[in-house]
């Protein structure tokens, strides 16, 4: 018997091996996930090994805040609340021209139904793989919970190595459990297709220089991963009668009335006007310092309404303030 245990002694694993094959371990296994079914919104942070960060989410926005996107909101407001009633629904793709409201519509879905259950987490896109996880942990929630998830990833897209779109296609639809009433996701996206096309594939298998016995199925691997968004909505440019009423609204949201209401032209002279007033229309100063702002930043969009209306309310009220001063 002695014999015996020394020589499992000789072949034991010297101890700062075992220390590292221990923290390998540790590495590879994702902590316990958590959801507390009050908590209005999560990010996920901190990689494979990371959790889920409680989010203060500021519920300023409204979808009424939202214009030029009147198509596309009532589409998505639709979707969710099937969601949130129990009823079918799908996931959701946003794609198209940067800074046309498709992160913005998120915010305000949030504001608009949190109190009738809907919940917001944000995932990036490299940390996908964790993702079965979440909706392990959705789906341990008790079966009395109201609440619904909506898991919300910004900017998705892959290269052509990138195989972390596998682990979204399965659970957007594909693996056995991926239909669930919990939990959907909604992405935004500045391409279509979300992996990239390439003109050179297309020319070798018209050209036969495939070394592919199925060329044809590179392609539909291409395209099965936005397939499987149930509900596609396009962002198109807006044009100037839209950017501008979109300025207006923004700027009629200020609590200042301190608005420059002259049409000399100069962005500096800051009169009281009424904010009412602003709405209707734009001073011409404003409107061309409004349409000289979206030049100078390469397009129209909400995105650049919303930051122009910030500048111009800005520099009024300090403007305003040296004056008194």
């Amino acid at each position: 018997m002695s014999q015996s245990s020394t020589s499992v002694i000789n072949y034991a694993l010297p101890e700062p091996l075992l220390k590292l094959l221990g923290q390998y371990l540790q590495e590879q296994v994702t902590p316990k996930i958590d959801i507390d079914p009050q908590q209005l919104a999560y990010r996920w942070v901190g990689g494979h090994r990371g959790r889920l960060e409680p989010l203060a989410v500021n519920l300023f926005l409204s979808l009424d805040d939202l214009h030029g996107i009147d198509r596309q909101k009532a589409k998505l407001v639709q979707n969710t609340r099937q969601f949130l009633k129990g009823y079918p629904a799908n996931h959701v793709l946003m794609t198209g021209t940067r800074g046309a409201g498709k992160s913005s519509l998120i915010r305000a879905l949030l504001q608009a139904y949190h109190s009738e259950g809907l919940r917001i987490i944000e995932i990036a896109r490299d940390d996908l793989r964790v993702l079965d996880k979440i909706r392990a942990a959705i789906r341990a929630l008790p079966a009395d919970t109201d609440c619904r998830y909506i898991v919300y990833c910004d900017d998705l897209a892959f290269n052509g190595q990138d195989e972390s779109y596998r682990t979204l296609k399965s659970v957007l639809d594909g693996a056995l459990d991926s239909e669930q009433d919990r939990l959907l996701v909604y992405a935004t996206s500045n391409r279509r297709h979300l992996l990239p096309q390439l003109m050179k594939d297309n020319v070798n298998i018209y050209n036969g220089q495939t070394d592919e016995v199925n060329p044809y199925e590179t392609i539909d691997e291409t395209v099965s991963l936005s397939d499987r968004f149930g509900l596609w909505l396009s962002f198109h440019p807006m044009d100037q009668n839209t950017y501008l009423h979109i300025v207006r609204h923004y700027l009629s949201l200020s609590p200042s009335r301190t608005l420059d209401n002259a049409n000399d032209g100069k962005e500096s002279n800051v009169n009281n006007i009424d904010v009412e007033a602003t709405n209707k229309t734009l001073p011409d100063n404003i409107r061309a310092a409004a349409l000289r702002w979206a030049s100078e930043r390469g397009g129209r969009s909400g995105r650049v309404a919303y930051q122009f209306s910030r500048y111009w309310i800005g520099q009024a009220q300090l403007a305003a303030e040296d004056r008194l001063s």
